[in-house]
């Protein structure tokens, strides 16, 4: 559960910074390849083409042969943009791009010329198949893959979208396991002002290479440690409410399997069949008496009729939820202005 919620945020995150927001619901109805509850058209395409161009970034990061080449990023900007032809899925830009602060309209950025765009993209592929102690610590260069790639604003659309996957991929590529973890887009879709902030202070306007990237470096750090400290704060207040929601069942004498659903429910989310049947590797029948045994014993409320109807959780088990979140919460430490003894990881024990 722990998995498919972070990649579903991941998902939500990245779009969001876009302007295609999606409920948690839809994302993780993305993330298991479901129908959406609430996203528009739109939204939805923008999300499902994210979804599929992470899919294969992970799964590509398992290939030890793998290089990097313009083939690879225009296939991946294809897979993410395939649903609307008028913005080039697969293409470099045709002209000239400028990147305008909304709602201003005012141009914050304006990238290279459209002639310089493959001799840069060729730098960057020669910069990404590196595997040299010369190319720096991998956090390092998945955070320049990163600027790179969104400065050279080498395609009309996505190239935000781009720059976050290929981050991703860069880190995982390493050999960092579960790399679903180790993306920092769920931290950027909840910081969008300070990430436009910090992009727009690097870049100063137009692609000037020479500029210093230590403020960009410091601020990807920094989502680093916070997104590993939320997700291990997550992972604990998950387990926790696991072992409560575990005895609940035990007095009512429902099967183990039901804490999927419970659990889902406790955090907030909308359960239908078809996602407690995933997690729960279960059949329709069996799912749907399941469901129907918990919300007879007053911990899932029913909501619509048949194939439409969703399941929430009861008070009794949301404020489980929400009682441990308040006690495992709290600021994260800034790990470049912490005192000592102060950024020490949540403990999971």
């Amino acid at each position: 559960m722990l998995r498919r919620d972070t990649f579903a945020r991941a998902i939500q995150g990245s779009n969001s910074i876009e302007g295609y927001n999606v409920t948690a619901e839809d994302a993780i109805a993305a993330a298991e390849g479901e129908e959406p509850l609430d996203a528009d058209r739109e939204a939805w395409l923008a999300v499902t083409g994210y979804r599929t161009a992470m899919t294969f970034v992970l799964e590509l990061a398992k290939d030890k042969s793998f290089v990097y080449n313009e083939g690879f990023l225009r296939s991946l900007h294809f897979m993410m943009l395939q649903h609307d032809l008028s913005k080039h899925p697969g293409n470099w830009r045709p002209g000239t791009v400028y990147v305008r602060q909304e709602p201003t309209g005012e141009v914050v950025y304006e990238g290279p010329e459209v002639e310089r765009i493959p001799g840069l993209v060729a730098e960057l592929i020669d910069f990404l198949n590196c595997d040299d102690d010369s190319c720096g610590h991998v956090l390092i260069k998945g955070a320049m893959a990163h600027l790179n790639l969104v400065l050279i604003h080498p395609f009309s659309d996505g190239n935000g979208r781009m720059a976050r996957c290929l981050q991703a991929l860069v880190l995982a590529r390493d050999g960092i396991l579960e790399s679903q973890f180790c993306s920092i887009e769920e931290y950027l879709g909840r910081n969008t002002p300070a990430y436009y902030e910090v992009l727009s202070r690097t870049a100063e306007g137009s692609w000037s290479p020479r500029n210093s990237t230590k403020d960009w470096i410091q601020f990807n750090l920094t989502a680093h440690f916070r997104q590993a400290y939320t997700i291990l704060r997550r992972s604990k207040v998950l387990d926790l409410l696991f072992l409560e929601a575990d005895q609940i069942i035990k007095q009512l004498g429902l099967p183990e399997r039901t804490l999927n659903a419970i659990c889902s429910a406790a955090m907030g989310l909308r359960v239908r069949n078809s996602s407690y049947r995933n997690l729960a590797e279960l059949n329709d029948i069996l799912a749907s008496r399941d469901l129907k045994n918990l919300v007879a014993a007053g911990l899932l409320i029913p909501h619509g009729e048949r194939r439409g109807r969703l399941y929430v959780g009861s008070p009794q088990i949301r404020a489980i939820f929400d009682r441990l979140k308040r006690e495992h919460g709290g600021p994260i430490p800034d790990p470049f202005t912490a005192k000592a003894g102060q950024l020490e990881l949540p403990n999971l024990s």
